[in-house]
């Protein structure tokens, strides 16, 4: 069983909570061929590292799922707007919990 590192871009549990629920809404819906070997989690875990530290995407750390599967899944969220919804869901709910209406202004 190969030990999970934690680095300073992975996900803590709480992080973890509030994402998943988002991701099921949010993911384009396919249909499931086989058990998948990598949790949505370990993916973002590897997105997140490759985000934070500028690294080739062949450089992630061995612990992470291979680079291959991280960028595959990188470009395929990022071209169905997943990241942009993601980040849309978080926003609202960060300004819900703060009392303001769900959309401020927008900064271009």
């Amino acid at each position: 069983i190969p030990v999970i590192m934690t680095y300073s871009s992975s996900l803590t549990d709480l992080e973890w909570e509030i994402l998943e629920p988002l991701l099921v809404e949010i993911l384009p819906k396919k249909k499931q061929t086989r058990p998948p070997d990598w949790s949505k989690r370990d993916i973002l875990d590897g997105i997140f590292y490759q985000l934070k530290n500028g690294c080739n995407w062949e450089d992630l750390p061995v612990d992470l799922p291979p680079y291959s599967t991280v960028y595959w899944h990188y470009k395929q969220w990022r071209e169905a707007g997943v990241i942009e919804k993601l980040m849309t869901v978080l926003h609202e709910q960060v300004r819900t919990q703060v009392k303001k209406k769900p959309s401020g202004p927008r900064l271009s």
